[in-house]
């Protein structure tokens, strides 16, 4: 899949503390969401479709991804 990124509109959550090690999250077209590392806002970024993001966020929400 490939999406143009160059309009994105980039942001970090309020969570985020005052660290580098930061994702920024963008809304696209389509229901698309972006991911980037904050570090590298020019390196590379991973595009969600809307159905993948919704699996994301809920497996976060459920604890799928915390640590052992």
């Amino acid at each position: 899949m490939n999406v143009d990124l160059s309009g994105a509109r980039w942001f970090k959550s309020t969570r985020s503390s005052g660290s580098q090690d930061c994702v920024e999250v963008a809304h696209l077209g389509g229901g698309m969401v972006g991911v980037r590392d904050s570090k590298d806002p020019a390196g590379p970024a991973l595009v969600f479709t809307p159905s993948e993001w919704d699996a994301f966020t809920a497996g976060v929400h459920d604890g799928e991804f915390d640590r052992p």
